[in-house]
């Protein structure tokens, strides 16, 4: 489109051009030429009316309409002229003389403009070749500068109370920001402020808004770049990209600079694919040179962030280079309800809207996560044509952003209908009968993303460390899906299969990660290999014998047998219950948590243990 649009331009302007000079230099029938013998020939004659002196150039009008041009010497004027050719006096006085001075412009127009004029045009286009070339989208001919962004205005002033939650990451920024308001109060006692502060996270956790929140704080200009834009495939453009943000942020000191996600450059040296010497560690090197060049009186904090830190290069997490590392955990109940109420305030909410409801169904959801969720729940408000969004609208939302979307159009047989409500069933009976297994929430055969139906199990409290028993309580309600198909049907479907593989990893886990094994004995098994130039764990290699392997799968299995087994005895013992439970699902399609105890509570069951 660009392209279209610049060679219209061009287009007309040469146009504008062949109109200028054809409006300049075209007089109609072009004149003839007459030497001086001519002239005084014709005047002579009595052929000629009037004579127009223009410098040496004449202009002469002849008797039938015409007219012609001449030049006289340069040294002597006109009659002068005319007599040394041998004018006839008389002749000469019946033609009229006048003299005109030569204009400026014309004397612009007819000698210099013809040459001038193309020169300008073509200046013209190396500047707007230049100018696109600069502002265009591979900066081509500004390769060293940084794509640095500012926030300096706070138009948009975010603060610490705008950041609910992460009660301990604000208390540790609270230093940067009264470093940076009153920075002679630390360096009087011969304190150092720390240089830099990495901010470590799942995605979601707040880290960019929390580095906004110090710059709203301090008042202070923010510098804000994402570390891979630091990187190129021209050798050296990175490490200038990185002296010109460090640069500008030292010429507007007391500053900010934050760089986003840091691991894109940050990863450990000597891992690439081209060895120490590839660009991102050029570039990484400058970070690291700069950084060590902040002096005392420098007023700029450098703010990273990242959610890989465990492949960040050593050198660039010292102490001097980045001093304090920050760790943003995942919001509580308490917290996710306070980031809730903030994603709440320009929502029009039902008065019955339990916020605290909403916190509770969504553990180890992050703040992204929450935000999306009361987004959603407003779209789904508005899908329905309603003007306020109700509890409903946020507990749907919050199966979407687990599961995907319902699909309600999906077309199933009453046989799949049957062994989808069995299955869930199933699942939910195990989690109703088992002391260690976190509560039903809600029950549904309705599809959502990939999955047929589901069973939504939140826990009543944050918990931070799970035992052996919590760990196989979780494999046969993982179990429970399979057991209630094979009992029902006689056999069982595909829909187990993401059921059975969960079990076994947890039973895998239980073995070689966790020490749970009897017979093996507290000690861990394989070491991960990891490819620190890609961020991901390419795969697993053995310490251990062939033998030991053998024991280990015997643990495996031995942990999902047993757990089988507790499965399959609450499904035959309480199979009446499993069959109330699915024939509800399949009158109803859904069973949210108080329908559900109202429906078992009535067939008093006793909670059972492991």
């Amino acid at each position: 489109m660009a392209l279209y649009k610049n060679i219209l331009w061009a287009t007309l302007t040469l146009l504008i051009v062949a109109l200028t000079f054809s409006f300049l230099f075209e007089t109609g029938k072009q004149p003839v030429h007459l030497s001086i013998s001519e002239l005084v020939q014709k005047v002579n004659e009595g052929a000629v009316t009037k004579i127009l002196v223009q410098g040496n150039g004449l202009s002469v009008d002849l008797k039938n309409g015409d007219k012609a041009i001449s030049k006289k010497e340069s040294e002597a004027g006109l009659s002068e002229t005319l007599k040394n050719y041998g004018v006839n006096p008389q002749a000469l006085n019946a033609v009229k003389l006048e003299i005109e001075n030569e204009s400026g412009f014309r004397f612009w127009t007819e000698l210099l403009l013809p040459t001038i004029l193309p020169l300008i045009i073509i200046g013209a286009m190396f500047w707007f070749i230049f100018r696109q070339a600069k502002t265009g989208a591979n900066q081509a001919f500004s390769f060293g500068r940084s794509n640095l962004k500012m926030f300096g205005s706070f138009k948009d002033r975010i603060t610490f109370k705008d950041v609910a939650g992460l009660r301990e990451a604000k208390q540790e920024l609270e230093e940067i920001v009264d470093f940076l308001k009153n920075p002679k109060k630390f360096l009087d006692m011969g304190a150092r402020i720390p240089r830099g502060v990495l901010l470590m996270g799942s995605p979601g956790t707040g880290k960019t808004l929390l580095a906004r929140a110090v710059a709203g704080e301090s008042g202070v200009p923010f510098f804000h770049i994402s570390a891979s834009e630091f990187v190129e495939m021209f050798v050296g453009v990175g490490a200038s990209r990185t002296r010109d943000a460090f640069q500008t942020a030292k010429k507007a000191a007391p500053a900010i600079l934050f760089i986003d996600e840091i691991d894109a450059v940050g990863r450990e040296r000597g891992t690439g694919m081209g060895g120490g010497h590839d660009e991102r560690e050029q570039t990484l090197n400058q970070i690291l040179v700069e950084m060590d060049g902040f002096d005392r009186d420098t007023n700029v904090i450098v703010l990273a962030a990242t959610n890989r830190p465990d492949i960040l290069d050593r050198a660039l997490i010292r102490p001097g280079r980045f001093d304090r590392q920050v760790l943003l955990d995942l919001p509580d109940i308490r917290d996710r309800e306070a980031i809730l109420k903030i994603h709440a305030k320009e929502k029009p909410l039902a008065k019955d809207v339990d916020l605290k409801k909403v916190a509770v169904r969504t553990p180890g959801f992050s703040g992204a996560d929450l935000a999306n969720i009361m987004n959603e729940g407003a779209i789904l408000a508005a899908r329905n044509n309603r003007k306020i969004i109700n509890q409903e609208d946020l507990y749907n939302s919050i199966e979407k952003v687990l599961l995907g979307p319902e699909r309600k159009n999906r077309v199933i047989t009453q046989k799949e209908k049957e062994i989808t409500a069995y299955h869930e069933a199933g699942h939910a009976l195990i989690a109703a009968s088992l002391k260690d297994a976190d509560p039903v929430h809600k029950v549904s055969i309705i599809s959502r993303g990939r999955a047929g139906g589901y069973t939504l199990k939140l826990p009543t409290e944050e918990m931070h460390l799970r035992n052996r028993t919590q760990f196989l309580t979780d494999i046969a309600v993982a179990l429970g899906g399979y057991v209630a198909e094979k009992i029902m049907f006689g056999e069982m479907s595909t829909g187990a299969s993401s059921d059975l593989s969960q079990a076994t990893k947890i039973a895998r886990a239980l073995v070689t990660q966790y020490g749970m094994s009897e017979k093996l004995g507290p000690q861990t098994f394989g070491e991960s290999h990891e490819l620190i130039f890609l961020g991901k764990e390419m795969g697993s290699g053995k310490n251990y014998s062939e033998s030991v392997a053998a024991k280990i799968d015997e643990e495996i299995k031995l942990f999902i047998d047993r757990a089988y087994a507790l499965a399959n005895k609450i499904i035959i013992s309480r199979k009446k219950v499993l069959e109330a439970i699915a024939g509800t699902l399949l009158e109803k399609e859904t069973l949210e948590q108080d329908d559900f105890n109202k429906l078992i509570g009535g067939f008093k069951l006793k909670s059972l243990s492991i």
